[in-house]
């Protein structure tokens, strides 16, 4: 069936949820580290050119965790790519989908990981 690896990324996504909600409770890294693993895993069948909005979606998760995670390591490149894959949900909700509803969270976001970025470079 076509859509059991649907099935499977949208699995990993949650998984991915589960994981990031757990680590931003906690004060290690493990499981912000298995939460990007899992969004990761999710985006091998979710392309953008198959399913953009879940690609999407997808994308501003990984973000997420990456900042978590990278604010938390203080490490430039996982900020990098927190900033990388939101600048790419923002293109497919703004820009394909239309959907400017999400305009201000993406610009805030953006702002506060680059404010992040920017903490690092004064270190």
């Amino acid at each position: 069936r076509e859509d059991v690896p649907l099935d499977w990324a949208s699995t990993q996504m949650n998984l991915g949820n589960a994981l990031s909600t757990l680590g931003e409770r906690e004060s290690g890294t493990e499981r912000l580290e298995q939460a990007v693993d899992a969004y990761r895993a999710a985006l091998e069948e979710s392309t953008r050119e198959r399913v953009p909005l879940q690609w999407a979606m997808t994308q501003n998760n990984l973000g997420n965790a990456l900042a978590d995670l990278g604010e938390r390591r203080q490490k430039r490149a996982e900020l990098e790519a927190a900033l990388m894959a939101m600048k790419g949900a923002v293109d497919v909700y703004l820009n394909e989908a239309l959907q400017t509803h999400h305009e201000r969270y993406f610009k805030e976001r953006i702002e506060e990981i680059e404010a992040s970025l920017a903490e690092l470079d004064r270190k």
